[in-house]
């Protein structure tokens, strides 16, 4: 909305640069954050300050936000996504600092279902009043909210004592040497590939007004939202269990993968609402069965459990890379010869892809 009122007909543009620095943020913040969290010591934990100043900057930005205007969305949002990749960093190594390898499916899968509770109530906040500044507020105080219970719990890491050789190469800690860890580097690559191919696809409120032509595009935004959610809530468990269980990650992996490749051919296919709302149950179902397992996967391919933190931060900036580059790909689509087919063409390629090359980890059946 934001966009389009500072924008008008460049909105594709204007959102694809705010998106895109406000990732770029996000692709430092999450290792940087990771690796002072490791080493953190303090009578609440070493990660839950780190959870505590997270939420609280990341409620601030969407404060700056509410009351943005021209180009303040920029610095708003950079704010955002540093401050709520501060927080996402602790939480993340909780589940390798205190879950077996045997029952991390299971926790991903947890994970799947805070991500649709958050979802569901966000949007809703989203949508408080005609104007940004209400929703922007609303999300803001269910933020603070949503980080208090990991802060009361005050989890705590075992967190190992650095030594001066150690802050020496605290720069050098943040590249994973894939041909010392090849699973590290195949993991690394799968979710850039795959998250890569979900990103592309951003812009859903322009598609559902510009292309499907669909009266009342933010209600539109919140039913097709509900209804991806809903299949996620089918996939985020049963996924997660039935991997622990097999002791297996690869195929679901793939198998997510391939099936939001799927629902994005059927978005290029089916330009209608119908076609707009079972593409987003495909989505959901293979985005969640992919997304949770391959967390799963993530934490057992870790190089030290000293660095856990960190280490899912390097491995992270395969998903912030591509929120990254996203906006840049997707606008260049939307606005080139191919426009919205294109946008829903490049994803399923590149997200097939990716789904093939999970088969390249060896470590983890």
């Amino acid at each position: 909305m934001q966009a389009e009122a500072v924008a008008g007909p460049g909105k594709e543009g204007a959102l694809a640069l705010v998106l895109g620095l406000g990732a770029a943020a996000s692709l430092v913040a999450n290792p940087v954050f990771g690796a002072l969290c490791d080493r953190a010591r303090s009578r609440f934990g070493g990660r839950v300050p780190w959870v505590a100043a997270g939420f609280a900057g990341g409620a601030a930005g969407l404060v700056l936000l509410a009351g943005a205007r021209r180009w303040w969305p920029v610095l708003g949002w950079c704010v955002v996504q540093a401050a709520l990749n501060a927080a996402h960093a602790a939480p993340s190594a909780t589940v390798p600092d205190q879950v077996p390898v045997r029952q991390r499916g299971t926790a991903a899968g947890w994970s799947g279902l805070a991500l649709i509770v958050g979802v569901a109530i966000d949007t809703r906040l989203a949508h408080l009043g005609d104007a940004a500044a209400p929703g922007y507020l609303g999300c803001a105080a269910f933020l603070l909210l949503a980080g208090l219970p990991f802060v009361l719990s005050r989890p705590r890491a075992r967190p190992v004592a650095p030594t001066r050789s150690e802050w020496r190469s605290f720069l050098a800690g943040f590249w994973i040497d894939p041909r010392r860890h090849p699973d590290s580097g195949w993991a690394w690559v799968t979710r850039f590939l795959v998250d890569l191919g979900t990103a592309i696809a951003l812009p859903y409120l322009y598609f559902l007004a510009d292309v499907v032509h669909v009266a009342g595009s933010k209600t539109a935004v919140t039913i097709a939202t509900g209804v991806n959610l809903a299949a996620v809530l089918v996939a985020s468990l049963v996924s997660g269990i039935a991997s622990d269980r097999l002791g297996r990650r690869r195929a679901f992996v793939c198998g997510g993968a391939l099936l939001m490749a799927c629902a994005a051919v059927l978005m290029a296919c089916w330009l209608t609402w119908s076609g707009v709302l079972v593409a987003a149950v495909l989505l959901g179902l293979g985005f969640d069965t992919c997304s949770a397992v391959d967390f799963a996967l993530l934490t057992q391919v870790l190089p030290a459990a000293a660095d856990r933190a960190r280490d899912l931060g390097v491995l992270n900036i395969a998903s912030s890379l591509p929120q990254v580059l996203a906006p840049v790909v997707a606008a260049a689509l939307v606005t080139g010869p191919g426009g919205y087919a294109a946008l829903c063409g490049v994803p399923a390629v590149v997200g097939a892809v990716g789904a093939v090359l999970v088969y390249r980890i060896r470590s983890v059946r």
